[in-house]
């Protein structure tokens, strides 16, 4: 059974972490490529860490044990950077304690063996919470794009006291007015007051 297919915007790239041949292949089965348009496997933690060092995916699935390593240090040092949603698969014994362990650092946890139905619930969850995640990488963004401006229009009003020896109030107004009267944004007007770096 295969995750619906999702809105055309929420696409997501996969890697996966598993030894298990067997593993792998009934999870791709669950993995539509509309979807998940990029599944990368890797059969060890080494592996895995090599690749998040030459980019970064939306979504990490890891199937513990691994060969050089359990996954649930793994499984968590990748959900801690906060952009990557973590689904970790454990055996049914180990469940509990494993869940509850990693469960304040954000990673799914999903007992095995685990039906597709449960599966595919789990990865549905899975990509809401990386929804949830790119809102917030977003929003952060934008925020320190909007604090850049903040420091940059306060060091034009600095140049602009020191240079003409305006008040802050009116080096404000002078900078507001430049921008309204020239269709610029105040980044503009700032970077031209303070020339080139």
């Amino acid at each position: 059974m295969a995750i619906p297919r999702m809105p055309q915007e929420c696409v997501y790239s996969v890697l996966l972490v598993s030894a298990s041949e067997k593993f792998n292949r009934s999870l791709r089965a669950l993995l539509p490529e509309e979807t998940f348009v990029t599944v990368v496997t890797a059969t060890d933690v080494g592996t895995a860490r090599r690749l998040l060092l030459g980019r970064r995916f939306d979504l990490l699935l890891v199937n513990a044990p691994l060969p050089d390593e359990f996954g649930d240090r793994f499984a968590q040092s990748v959900s801690l950077d906060g952009e990557t949603g973590v689904l970790l698969f454990v055996k049914a014994e180990q469940y509990d304690e494993i869940s509850l362990s990693l469960l304040r650092f954000g990673v799914l946890t999903l007992a095995k063996p685990a039906s597709p139905h449960a599966v595919s619930q789990a990865l549905r969850l899975l990509c809401a919470t990386r929804e949830r995640l790119r809102v917030a990488q977003e929003r952060n963004e934008a925020l320190e794009k909007k604090m850049e401006e903040v420091r940059l229009v306060s060091r034009a009003k600095a140049a602009l006291s020191a240079r003409y020896g305006m008040t802050e109030a009116d080096a404000h107004r002078y900078i507001e007015k430049q921008a309204m009267d020239r269709c610029l944004t105040r980044r503009e007007v700032a970077q031209e007051i303070l020339g080139p770096d």
